[in-house]
């Protein structure tokens, strides 16, 4: 019964993390509702029942029972990192974008702090 049991468990929780997984890999980039820290949690979590539950299981159960779903779910993590990936380039470009604009604007013609205490020493 246990082993039925754990079965039905993992084939959720991998449901779970591919309808999660779908999820992020349609709305990052494309909404700005969509939040990628709540969504990552929520993969974190399956990750870590998977983790446990797998624990528990033969690894020939797995490689047969679970083959072809893991192989789906293999691939739509690959697009999953590439678009984080992106995500966290086009993160990061923003954020020097904004680095340069305040770096300039501070640099409008006068004098900083800094450039008087040259004299001084």
């Amino acid at each position: 019964m246990e082993v039925h049991s754990n079965d039905y468990r993992i084939k959720s929780v991998l449901g779970r993390l591919e309808l999660i997984i779908d999820n992020e890999n349609e709305r990052i980039g494309k909404d700005p509702e969509f939040d990628l820290k709540v969504s990552n949690a929520h993969k974190s979590r399956c990750l870590y029942e998977l983790t446990m539950l797998f624990r528990d299981t033969d690894q020939h159960e797995v490689a047969r029972s679970y083959m072809d779903q893991m192989q789906g779910l293999k691939k739509k993590l690959t697009t999953n990192a590439n678009r984080v990936q992106a995500h966290l380039d086009a993160v990061r470009a923003v954020a020097d974008i904004l680095k340069s604009a305040v770096q300039d604007a501070d640099a409008d013609g006068t004098y900083s702090q800094e450039q008087f205490l040259y004299g001084e020493v």
